[in-house]
């Protein structure tokens, strides 16, 4: 397994989180399924890892089933640590999730992208730090999405001509019962714009990781805020998860080259949050836990 100290930056590992289907990426090539331990665990799946051709040049990929293929896992019984340490510990440097969620806004119907940039975290189920007693870190989430993969995502997304939004705040709850009626008011007043299950803690890890991250939430339907919900069909939601894939696909395939030989990569902020993080004093330190950190914050121990 590769020493994710020792990738070039610059020309790193892509990750993508995702659903069934996004593994058929047209061109893919050099495919493997690829076992990783972690020392949180198993992650959801095996990953996929291969080479996509580009016109910027060759790009690395690795692709993770989010809830394992076949859809085994409901967003609570998910590892995130061990999800995001596996990609870390594969070499990943960028994160890109992509994530069925529904529109809380009457101007993002089904079909509609959005390139989320802030998140409300309702989850209360979940593990959501790597650190703990005996090794304390607090990392910066106030702007919680790398903006640079936002920029590429931006561009792609207007090339291939998909509805999109960019900018908009994700409310994670923890299901995986959907929403009351009430509360989907709630998270409207508060001007949130998507909700989904899956992205919290995820983002949170990522940044602990020191991994760039982003999001596109793909709607697929309105919340029960809308008047119209109860007409929406489950066939018409699947009809719409299914034009979701093809375009999320085809967004990867633009994105890839761009994110993988992005110069500003190797700068950015996202790839140092933990330079500051750290309070527990090194002589206070857990030895049996900085162990499992080595994988995740091996540059600042």
């Amino acid at each position: 397994m590769p020493d994710p100290a020792s990738s070039s930056p610059g020309n790193g590992l892509l990750a993508i989180i995702g659903g069934s289907g996004l593994y058929e990426l047209p061109g893919l090539q050099d495919t493997a399924w690829v076992t990783v331990d972690t020392p949180w665990g198993a992650p959801s799946d095996q990953i996929l890892t291969g080479t996509l051709p580009t016109p910027a040049g060759p790009a690395r990929l690795a692709f993770l089933p989010r809830h394992g293929r076949g859809h085994r896992l409901a967003p609570s019984d998910l590892n995130y640590r061990a999800n995001i340490a596996a990609l870390k510990q594969l070499g990943a440097t960028d994160v890109l999730s992509l994530s069925a969620v529904g529109g809380l806004r009457a101007d993002l119907p089904p079909g509609t992208f959005v390139v989320v940039d802030q998140f409300i975290d309702r989850t209360f189920a979940r593990e959501k730090s790597f650190f703990g007693a005996g090794c304390v870190a607090h990392v910066s989430l106030a702007h919680p999405v790398c903006p640079r993969l936002g920029d590429h995502l931006q561009a792609a997304l207007a090339g291939l001509r998909i509805p999109h939004a960019c900018g908009g705040t994700y409310l994670a709850m923890e299901g995986p019962q959907f929403s009351t009626l009430a509360e989907s008011r709630l998270y409207r007043s508060w001007n949130c714009d998507v909700i989904g299950m899956t992205n919290m803690p995820e983002a949170k890890l990522a940044r602990e990781a020191e991994l760039c991250y982003a999001t596109v939430a793909m709607v697929t339907d309105f919340d029960c805020w809308h008047p119209g919900h109860d007409n929406v069909t489950v066939e018409a939601i699947v009809g719409v998860l299914l034009r979701n894939a093809d375009l999320a696909r085809g967004l990867v395939v633009q994105t890839a080259g761009a994110i993988a030989h992005d110069a500003h990569g190797p700068g950015c902020n996202c790839r140092r949050a933990l330079d500051h993080a750290l309070i527990t004093a090194p002589a206070a330190r857990d030895a049996a836990l900085v162990a499992k950190l080595r994988s995740i914050a091996g540059r600042v121990l």
